[in-house]
């Protein structure tokens, strides 16, 4: 095992608690909330789950994802010119910007969620949980190392 074991190791770990975590909530804890808890409750729960997570997202998640992924590239010898190429460049191109289109979303989705837009909050949660998904599948779809 190398140093690059862990640092993958450390990127897919950070990845499976993000998307883990999305399907979660989505999956288990909002089925529950709805049928178990009368509104007021339900608000508080998911409020503070909505907050715990987003703490989680902006001092661990976050940070794991762009260390270990920008060692990786260095690794790999990754330049912005290499993010044009057929093969691994534009595969890793389109993981990158769907990546930051699904953390614009995440954020869009706490801010809808604090500031009273229900509708809203619900589509942008959908919408960051199915690109989330897909940043997953661009990641297998990556050519092996």
């Amino acid at each position: 095992m190398t140093w690059w074991s862990v640092i993958r190791f450390l990127h897919v770990l950070g990845a499976a608690l993000w998307v883990g975590g999305q399907l979660a909530v989505s999956l288990i804890l909002l089925p529950l909330a709805r049928r178990l808890l009368d509104a007021e409750r339900r608000a508080a729960v998911l409020s503070a789950v909505g907050r715990r997570f987003g703490l989680f997202t902006v001092t661990a998640f976050l940070p794991l994802q762009l260390v270990t992924g920008v060692a990786m590239a260095a690794h790999k010898g990754v330049t912005w010119t290499s993010l044009a190429q057929p093969g691994y460049g534009r595969i890793l191109a389109a993981k990158l910007l769907l990546f930051c289109a699904v953390m614009l979303t995440a954020g869009l989705h706490g801010w809808a969620s604090g500031t009273g837009r229900p509708a809203a909050a619900r589509a942008l949660a959908t919408a960051a949980l199915v690109g989330s998904l897909g940043v997953v599948l661009l990641a297998t779809a990556l050519p092996g190392t």
